[in-house]
């Protein structure tokens, strides 16, 4: 399986999506393997697929730029991913896609704040999930910012729009993860 490949195929003709979506998720990957050396419990194959894959759902909604007659709002790229990869018979990887998005989304928060999304429960289980679902926050889709990490305060001051719960895992995977705040 090429993950690469996958992508290239969804992004169909949109060259400047995809390489915008190859660079984040390189730059994920990179991380998400660098945390997994800590692990060897966990399949370091599969998370460079599954970081190379986790936005694949960006496809299918509104990008400012680049995908803008998409019907679909960003929040939704979570479960398009999964949809597209379940088709594709990845089902652990399409998994990864729908639990990524900020740190978990509960289906309590989708049902409160009337998401549009599927009512259930959208958080990471498995420490692979984790691993790169953590190793996103730290990395931009905005152009010119793709490579660059962010700071652990960064990261916390863009989690904190959405509550302190959310802070509260964030710093709790940077005790799993051995990070520094």
């Amino acid at each position: 399986m090429n993950p690469v490949e996958i992508l290239k195929k969804y992004c169909g003709d949109n060259e400047e999506l995809f390489e915008l979506l190859l660079k984040h998720s390189e730059a994920v990957a990179k991380k998400a393997l660098k945390i997994a050396e800590k692990f060897p419990e966990v399949d370091k194959d599969f998370i460079y697929e599954a970081s190379i894959l986790h936005d694949i759902g960006v496809t299918q909604v509104y990008f400012p730029g680049l995908n803008e007659n998409a019907k679909y709002p960003y929040i939704a790229h979570g479960y398009l991913g999964r949809e597209i990869l379940e088709k594709e018979g990845l089902f652990k990887h399409a998994l990864v896609c729908e639990r990524h998005v900020g740190v978990g989304i509960t289906k309590q928060e989708i049902e409160e704040k009337n998401l549009p999304l599927p009512k259930r429960d959208m958080v990471p289980i498995t420490l692979e999930e984790k691993i790169i679902a953590f190793a996103d926050k730290f990395f931009s889709k905005r152009k010119g910012e793709l490579t660059k990490e962010k700071s652990v305060e960064e990261v916390i001051k863009e989690i904190s729009k959405y509550g302190e719960e959310k802070v509260k895992v964030f710093k709790e995977w940077l005790k799993l993860f051995g990070e520094t705040p």
